[in-house]
């Protein structure tokens, strides 16, 4: 799951969504990267996001992960605008176990996984000992 916040308290808008995450039914929060600054992407003028990753153990399904996921963004003031604008708090689904998902509202891999460095590192510190 990749976190990112680019709009007011960025640290308290990641906070949240930890606290959130780990509080889902039938979900168990197991493991956070490091936060990372980075720059943003797209050709929306903004300001750097901060990111990170977190790995979670879930039943729910993908697309009830991801109901859930768009109620925490709009908790933290999220509007969808602008395709990369910037954002008080964006929630992906990047990876769910070795489950592969292809339909209109989710695809899982995320598709810009592989363009992503900043997820290859976080993935990475999250598998970590």
């Amino acid at each position: 799951m990749a976190l990112g916040s680019n709009v007011g308290d960025r640290e308290a808008h990641l906070a949240h969504a930890r606290a959130r995450l780990g509080a889902l039914p039938r979900t168990r929060w197991l493991k956070s990267s490091r936060v990372e600054e980075t720059a943003p992407l797209g050709p929306v003028p903004q300001g750097p996001y901060l990111n990170q990753m977190v790995l979670l153990e879930t039943e729910l399904e993908p697309a009830e992960l991801l109901a859930h996921l768009h109620a925490i963004e709009r908790e933290r003031g999220r509007v969808r605008g602008a395709r990369w604008g910037p954002r008080t708090l964006d929630l992906d689904v990047v990876k769910f176990g070795d489950r592969v998902v292809r339909d209109a509202a989710l695809t899982i891999p995320h598709p810009e996984l592989a363009h992503r460095d900043f997820w290859q590192r976080e993935l990475a510190d999250l598998d970590a000992p």
